[in-house]
């Protein structure tokens, strides 16, 4: 009787564990369909193109991504996170992009800038920060263009000086006109797309006599012989300004007092790279670390009392929240935010 039914019991244990094998097997056939047909679909959307040989390598860094988004949205449902991720054009990165990089040449014109006092934008009145509106969002008053995408070419610096001159030159003509990283990039010193820096970018403008609009001067995306038209000059900077290292109330007081600012952010992880929605807030974001030059537009607040910056970027329109990020405020200077922030005059 017993071996009887320890022979069954045995039989039934087998069935249950063949069964649970297929199960995955079945699972993981499933995931790798799901997986081929988002690769294709990914591949199809961005217009991306491998060889055979190498299209497992990029694949493999696509999966590493699209895992390192689903954890993170896993973990933000059970809030962990302010933000979520999304797949974009960046998925077959497989290192942070930090275009922006500013060599020691650029860090030292920047410092001697912001020892200048006459560089520092300075508040005129004492608690000003408390006065200034509860909001502030420069694409609702028409002076912030469209937003644009960089590509494969490290002039995040040329596109933030062109949106800060956009900016001012808007208010004061009263007129929104698409002005040329493309001039910046071929004609500010040798970097072009190995990055550059703001200062060096308005400083180019001022000695120049004015900067070209896009129609004039089109985006290509790599570094080409300068052909600034003095006959097509649409802007005009008489210098720029710093504002005070790391002073949030500063920041938001320009930002009132000028309009849009150019900032760098620390980009230099992976969920800058697939942000998606949501506030902006990162630990692990050294404010000592900025990579990537972008425009600040305005600040708010939600309903819950969260406070944010708006920043517009220069990876296209599918990257963010339609090309912006919104990036925690008075939270330690978070990413560098108010570090080198700075500001053309015009």
């Amino acid at each position: 009787m017993f071996p009887f039914l320890c022979c069954r019991c045995f039989r039934m244990l087998l069935c249950v564990c063949v069964m649970l094998l297929v199960a995955a097997e079945l699972s993981f056939c499933l995931d790798e369909v799901s997986l081929d047909a988002k690769w294709k679909e990914w591949k199809i959307s961005y217009g991306k193109k491998y060889e055979d040989v190498e299209e497992v390598y990029w694949r493999t860094i696509w999966e590493q991504n699209m895992r390192i988004i689903e954890i993170h949205n896993q973990e933000a449902e059970q809030g962990k996170h302010s933000y979520k991720l999304g797949m974009n054009h960046r998925g077959d990165m497989g290192t942070p992009d930090t275009e922006a990089q500013m060599s020691d040449i650029m860090i030292e014109y920047n410092q001697r800038a912001r020892d200048s006092v006459r560089s520092l934008h300075l508040s005129e009145k004492n608690n000003k920060s408390d006065s200034l509106p509860k909001s502030v969002d420069y694409r609702e008053d028409g002076i912030v263009t469209g937003v644009r995408s960089q590509g494969n070419c490290g002039s995040c610096w040329a596109f933030s000086a062109a949106g800060a001159l956009e900016g001012q030159l808007a208010r004061k003509t009263g007129q929104l006109l698409e002005l040329s990283p493309q001039n910046l990039v071929d004609c500010v010193l040798d970097k072009g797309c190995d990055g550059g820096y703001m200062g060096l970018a308005y400083k180019y403008v001022t000695d120049n006599g004015g900067l070209n609009s896009e129609e004039d001067y089109p985006y290509v995306g790599k570094k080409q012989k300068c052909r600034f038209k003095p006959s097509a000059v649409a802007a005009q900077c008489k210098g720029f300004k710093m504002i005070p290292k790391g002073d949030e109330d500063a920041l938001a007081e320009a930002l009132n007092d000028v309009g849009p600012l150019s900032v760098v952010l620390n980009v230099g992880d992976k969920t800058f790279d697939f942000y998606k929605t949501g506030i902006y807030y990162n630990p692990e974001c050294d404010e000592n670390q900025q990579s990537h030059a972008m425009l600040l537009v305005g600040y708010g607040e939600t309903a819950k009392g969260e406070k944010y910056w708006i920043v517009k970027n220069s990876w296209g329109e599918h990257w963010g929240e339609k090309g912006y990020i919104r990036i925690a405020r008075d939270c330690d200077n978070h990413c560098g935010i108010a570090s080198q922030a700075s500001y053309p005059l015009m």
